[in-house]
């Protein structure tokens, strides 16, 4: 265990500073991709820092969002203190504190130094974020759109777009409606497709000094298969091209073949960046 003059405490607000001190100076940082910073989830119980002589020295962050998913959204240690030893302490806590309650641990793990940590802890491994991107590459463009219709979503259609991201996607990669919420606020581009006026896909993306991030695409499970994404994308890359932005990058799971065949037929192609996925019940 770590030296007794460290104590250990869930994290406050009034800890942002020195938090992001850690975050934006030190070495060892580990954020995890989301449209929340760890700033943002301060005052949440499953969040907790190590402190010595009213310095914070490390601090760890894991509030299930999705209610049964703890992904490890912050872990960051000071050059001061061991990192072997931060991590036992901090996440001995944390799996302590979540233990009994049916959730599961998760990380989407960028650093080699975490990826020890975490096979020590129990962690193994589910899969790989791949990351693609679309420079304008040529593509077969879908004049047949099956009824679909776009259009700009607007913040009263987020409680259906969560009920369609819940049914779209597997447990681990569901995005919760006060997630889906903060995504919106800060997205640069959102849209929705509807059939017949329901709703039944929907896109948020990112815009960046270089083009935009397709971070969220859902279509509902009943119309996969009538190239609904594809449309979709191709809508997006539209409104890109207009804008005089022609780079788009995309993340999807390794293992998701109908979202990795849709990406490269709309022109897309690997990067060869990847990152695993490792996951553990509490």
């Amino acid at each position: 265990m770590i030296n007794t003059r460290f104590d250990i405490r869930t994290a406050l607000p009034a800890d942002q500073t020195r938090i992001a001190n850690l975050m934006y100076f030190e070495t060892h940082v580990h954020r995890h991709l989301d449209w929340r910073t760890p700033l943002d989830w301060l005052g949440a119980p499953e969040y907790w820092v190590l402190e010595q002589q009213g310095q914070i020295t490390s601090a760890l962050a894991c509030p299930p969002d999705p209610e049964t998913i703890c992904w490890l959204r912050l872990f960051a240690v000071s050059s001061t203190t061991t990192l072997g030893q931060a991590w036992e302490t901090l996440w001995e806590m944390a799996a302590g504190a979540l233990s009994g309650r049916g959730l599961t641990a998760a990380v989407i793990c960028m650093h080699e130094w975490l990826n020890d940590l975490l096979l020590a802890s129990g962690f193994s491994e589910r899969q790989k974020v791949v990351m693609l991107v679309q420079n304008s590459v040529p593509f077969e463009r879908l004049e047949d759109t099956r009824g679909l219709s776009i259009r700009p979503m607007t913040r009263e259609d987020l409680p259906t777009v969560a009920q369609l991201d819940a049914v779209s996607f597997g447990l681990l990669w569901q995005n919760s409606l006060p997630s889906l919420q903060y995504a919106f606020s800060q997205s640069g581009f959102a849209n929705v497709g509807l059939l017949e006026g329901e709703i039944v896909a929907y896109q948020m993306s990112t815009r960046n000094p270089f083009g935009a991030h397709l971070a969220r695409l859902a279509v509902h499970p009943r119309y996969q298969g009538y190239r609904f994404g594809y449309l979709m994308v191709q809508d997006l890359l539209h409104k890109l091209a207009g804008m005089g932005l022609t780079r788009l990058t995309v993340n999807t799971q390794n293992d998701n073949a109908a979202s990795l065949a849709l990406y490269q037929r709309i022109g897309f192609r690997r990067t060869g960046e990847q990152y695993k996925v490792y996951t553990r019940q509490l």
